[in-house]
């Protein structure tokens, strides 16, 4: 079974970034199975944080977290620096920040957007909104496709198992189709129940013609820690998506998104 040990936080001293490393010492506490590393990308090639800056943001949760914060140092593309370095260092989960967008930007890729869509490893997606860490409830998103690799609701079950959470699977309904009965419908069924054990909770069908709408609306009224969505970009069953709708949480959603490719 699937199980993380290595996170990794693409971090350049930002807002957003310094919020993702505090959700993710929240996340890894005082287990000494887990370790956080850093990674600061210099993409103009202007590597000007000293190694007293990182040294000082070790010092800051020394007594916090069981292991030592390390850090990595790379110029170039975010995005494949960082995919470069999760190989290397064996990641097994990116916990990045993001600011979002809104507005006139609302379909403007993100660097985090874009990292989410590009990685071949589940990424977590830490809006600025979010500062009180709690994963007691996670909603998993959940399509008309056949789950593509059943194996990777491994990652979500150990993400429940640590917090002990629930997961909710939530289907939008924005077409005027039969949900839940066909052979696809009980296979998904079938995984889920397999995998998730007696962490699933419920299957709920929502009927709205804008997904992302319905599943943050949903997030809202449930009060959702954690919206888990299986991207289909990486499929190998079948014909890969665009990835629009992972696009359209990543840049939307107020509670963290853990893309699990």
């Amino acid at each position: 079974m699937y199980k993380i040990a290595t996170i990794l936080v693409p971090f350049n001293f930002s807002e957003a970034s310094l919020n993702a490393l505090a959700y993710a010492a929240n996340y890894v506490g005082r287990d000494d199975h887990l370790k956080i590393i850093l990674a600061y990308i210099a993409v103009n090639g202007n590597d000007d944080v000293s190694t007293e800056a990182f040294k000082k943001v070790e010092e800051k949760y020394k007594a916090f977290l069981k292991h030592k914060i390390e850090w990595v140092s790379r110029s170039g593309s975010l995005t494949e620096s960082i995919m470069k370095i999760q190989k290397t260092e064996q990641v097994d989960l990116i916990i990045m920040g993001t600011h979002g967008t809104s507005g006139e930007e609302s379909a403007v890729a993100t660097n985090t957007s874009k990292l989410v869509a590009e990685a071949d490893c589940p990424i977590l997606v830490v809006p600025s909104e979010s500062h009180d860490f709690q994963i007691k409830n996670i909603a998993m998103v959940l399509g008309k496709e056949e789950i593509d690799d059943t194996q990777v609701l491994g990652t979500l079950l150990d993400v429940a198992r640590r917090f002990n959470a629930k997961v909710h699977v939530v289907t939008i309904e924005n077409k005027p189709e039969t949900y839940g009965y066909s052979e696809i419908d009980e296979k998904n069924e079938n995984a889920i129940q397999y995998y998730l054990e007696n962490f699933y909770s419920e299957h709920t069908f929502i009927e709205n013609p804008d997904v992302v709408e319905g599943i943050l609306t949903y997030a809202t009224n449930k009060e959702i820690d954690v919206v888990a969505i299986l991207p289909r970009n990486h499929t190998k069953n079948s014909e890969p998506s665009e990835g629009q709708l992972t696009q359209m949480l990543t840049l939307h959603s107020k509670v963290p998104l853990l893309a699990i490719n």
